[in-house]
């Protein structure tokens, strides 16, 4: 029930939100629905062709009356040509537009949502949105509505002509309308209704094959390929079960249109033909009315077909939309602090605490006061899932806090806008992420306008020079889908290229070296000491050789600060940093 009534109170918005899209191509829609008249139109003549051609042709037995009858059906026939081609053309050409708008919408709006929004949505899912709902879409607006605005035309000017050329017969003919009009509501809502869950389950699939595809290392690694099989099939298996009941209930609705149809022509063909026989009608009037009635038929059975595809794209437009609407709750403030070079690179936690969307029972951060001095090093260290990663999302604003506050400069960062923010702040991740592209490509991401000397000048600094010439194609080397081409230690000084190449205020290093041998360790070290010598630096650490030289070191533990204090200190006073010293970092003490 709730799934329901959350369905309807969207609709009004998803088709407005649609409509919209076919605003900036009024013009060509205009000139489609022209020739879609005209070819109606023309459509709709051809029946007054056949009852020239039988009448005065066949029944006359004049040869001329017979070629001039043939003629007009020969020119008729290449201006419907012409007008279908004309129609076809922008319609299918308005179709892949607004499907190639709306992917380009989406994906513009989703990449500026909070992470928060990613933990409750799958990206397997939202690309399959992304993908296969805006197909459904294409087929809807370059085709089906085509389809259905055409037929409501025949349908219409059929019945005119039915009624024009022989009520009687007409009103045998209406009197079966109900009759197909009734299979179409009453299996068109069980299709619909299907057709919704079927995107649903498709998009399942799609989740599962991307993970899969994703973690293939893992995958292997385990040996997992029986179980994942096992476990897709049975993923595969509910989506074809629902696409199996709603093609049964399509097919139920087409055969009963078609029944219903060809049973009320046959009974309007044997009425007719005993009113030929009796001489109250012509042949050809009984021709052009068949003609006339099929026409109609046809058209009401193209609306059965047509509803089918309708139905399945209100639930593509619905799930898409979905993402539209969503708001993010990370917002710019309405008038934005502009950063200032003076601005002092000095970070400030007061009474900081935080709990993710996902998990609102546990605090990620729990009341954290601390001051990040400008131009200074920072280590964090402590325990896995003690809240070391939060503080980096905190302060790249990827979420607001729960309680308390952050402030750069003495300027709580929520009155900065996002972009401001994030282009003084450098981030190295501990497992770093690479894009399908080039060397060049990846190491731009942090400033896509640099210069080919620029990137250069950071692949120096960053040591990316020491394995460049296994590279075939040096800078302009495909990488391969996410770096997979390159080692884990090649990948991080691509990682520690960007954040040269971006020159920062602020350093965020989560373990930056973690991924090195020894000796790319201490070569990117000097790198890096090169680069945080005039910078605020904070790093999360696990190894003692990062944080030896800290100008703080700050342990934590579930969420909250235990000690403050330089290396030598924290050996003397705190238990926990000397446990970590002596397990995680992996030395003696002394």
């Amino acid at each position: 029930m709730q799934n329901t009534e959350r369905a309807k109170s969207k609709n009004l918005k998803v088709l407005k939100k649609t409509f919209s899209y076919l605003k900036p191509y009024k013009l060509k829609l205009i000139s489609a629905g022209f020739a879609l008249i005209i070819t109606a139109a023309i459509t709709l003549g051809l029946g007054q062709g056949l009852r020239h051609l039988v009448d005065s042709g066949f029944s006359a037995k004049k040869e001329s009356e017979l070629a001039f009858a043939v003629m007009i059906i020969v020119f008729v026939g290449i201006l419907l040509a012409v007008g279908t081609y004309i129609r076809h053309y922008l319609i299918s050409w308005i179709g892949e537009r607004v499907s190639s708008d709306i992917r380009m919408d989406v994906f513009g709006h989703i990449i500026y949502l909070h992470p928060g929004f990613f933990e409750l949505n799958s990206p397997g899912e939202i690309q399959s949105r992304i993908t296969t709902d805006t197909t459904l879409l294409q087929t809807v607006i370059g085709s089906s509505l085509s389809i259905a605005l055409r037929n409501l035309l025949m349908f219409i000017g059929g019945i005119l002509f039915l009624f024009l050329t022989n009520v009687k017969l007409t009103v045998i003919v209406l009197v079966s309308v109900p009759f197909i009009v009734f299979p179409i509501l009453y299996y068109g809502k069980k299709v619909r209704n299907l057709s919704r869950l079927t995107q649903d389950k498709i998009a399942g699939v799609g989740t599962y094959v991307s993970e899969a595809l994703l973690n293939i290392k893992i995958l292997q690694s385990f040996h997992h390929q029986d179980e994942d099989k096992r476990r897709f099939a049975m993923t595969v298996e509910d989506a074809f079960i629902v696409s199996v009941s709603r093609i049964k209930q399509r097919s139920l609705l087409i055969a009963s249109v078609i029944l219903f149809i060809l049973v009320g022509i046959s009974f309007m063909l044997w009425i007719g033909g005993r009113d030929v026989i009796a001489g109250k009608i012509t042949g050809g009037e009984l021709v052009a009315f068949s003609f006339y009635a099929i026409m109609v038929a046809n058209s009401v059975g193209a609306f059965s077909e047509v509803l089918g595809d309708l139905q399945r794209a209100a639930g593509a437009t619905e799930r898409l939309m979905e993402l539209l609407i969503s708001e993010p709750e990370i917002k710019d403030p309405v008038e934005p602090i502009s950063i200032q070079s003076s601005l002092k690179a000095e970070i400030e936690f007061t009474d900081l605490s935080f709990s993710y969307p996902s998990r609102p029972e546990r605090r990620a951060v729990d009341r954290v006061n601390l001051i990040i001095p400008e131009l200074k090093t920072t280590a964090l260290v402590g325990p896995s899932g003690g809240g070391k990663s939060t503080i980096f999302e905190l302060i790249l604003r990827f979420y607001d806090p729960t309680e308390g506050k952050i402030q750069l400069g003495g300027i709580l960062l929520n009155r900065f806008a996002t972009k401001d923010l994030r282009s003084m702040i450098g981030f190295v991740p501990q497992q770093p992420i690479l894009f399908s592209g080039t060397l060049a490509e990846n190491i731009a991401y942090a400033k896509p306008e640099a210069t080919f000397d620029e990137i250069k000048r950071a692949a120096e600094n960053a040591y990316i020079t020491e394995f460049l010439h296994q590279l075939p194609d040096g800078y302009h080397t495909n990488l391969g889908h996410l770096g997979t081409r390159l080692s884990g230690g090649q990948k991080q000084r691509i990682a520690i290229a960007r954040a040269i190449l971006k020159n920062p205020k602020i350093l965020l290093l989560d373990e930056a070296t973690s991924a090195l041998d020894s000796e790319s360790e201490d070569i990117v070290k000097r790198a890096l000491q090169n680069l945080m010598s005039d910078r605020t630096t904070i790093m999360i650490a696990h190894r003692l050789s990062t944080v030896l030289n800290a100008d703080q070191i700050v342990v934590i533990r579930d969420g909250k600060i235990e000690a403050i204090g330089k290396h030598e200190e924290l050996l003397r006073t705190n238990a926990l940093y000397e446990r970590l010293a002596s397990l995680q970092f992996q030395t003696e003490i002394v």
